[in-house]
């Protein structure tokens, strides 16, 4: 499976963004996908998630109430829709996905993820 994310730019504080993530496979056959994020020189970070089959979302707390995950398995496509965006949320952001339905402890560690996508960088300053 091939994931290849965008939609990522320059924005000023407080306005919106939306990743898309294309996959080459229906997205209905990958149980879990997620979002994750980079800064140069920083550990790559979980941002939000999504499991099929009971549709839970799942965030970090930094982005809880600004940002949303969601999937149109009709187009195989990931959207992270992005809000109120801060200057801390500059980034290049990361779509994954795993064939499996990943347990929520564990939702957020990168090794559970199967397939990941090539980073679309999101910068956000006035």
């Amino acid at each position: 499976v091939q994931l290849q994310a965008c939609g990522g730019g320059l924005v000023q504080p407080g306005g919106s963004l939306r990743l898309s993530c294309a996959a080459s496979d229906r997205t209905s056959s990958l149980l879990t996908v997620g979002w994750f994020r980079q800064v140069p020189g920083k550990e790559r970070e979980f941002v939000a998630a999504h499991r099929w089959h009971g549709a839970s979302t799942h965030y970090v707390d930094s982005v809880k109430g600004r940002f949303t995950i969601s999937r149109d398995n009709a187009k195989n496509t990931v959207y992270l829709q992005m809000t109120s965006l801060k200057p801390e949320d500059t980034a290049i952001y990361y779509c994954a996905a795993a064939m499996r339905r990943i347990i929520v402890s564990a939702i957020q560690l990168q090794h559970m993820y199967d397939y990941w996508g090539q980073g679309t960088q999101v910068t956000v300053s006035s």
